[in-house]
């Protein structure tokens, strides 16, 4: 079933490579999205793609590298809007 979910991330995820490195990952899973940092020190993170991999991508982050950067990460999911072609970094 596609879904899409955004995730804001908080904690010490600006100026640690933290976008570049989540674009990276989303490159191994069959996802679309961008992920952006935000104005009070967050990072946003929106995807969409069929729910078991989206999961999988984001448990990977959960998990991996950039976990120490990580302090909260609240998750919401909805609908697909097929805005997305790619994954990529928004400025």
């Amino acid at each position: 079933m596609l879904k899409r979910v955004q995730v804001y991330y908080s904690g010490r995820v600006q100026g640690v490579g933290f976008r570049y490195t989540v674009r990276q990952i989303a490159h191994g899973y069959d996802v679309v999205g961008c992920v952006r940092n935000l104005p009070d020190n967050r990072v946003e993170l929106i995807a969409e793609g069929d729910e078991a991999e989206l999961k999988r991508f984001l448990n990977e982050i959960a998990t991996g590298d950039l976990s120490v950067y990580i302090r909260h990460a609240t998750v919401d999911w909805s609908a697909p809007t097929g805005e997305f072609r790619e994954f990529s970094i928004r400025l």
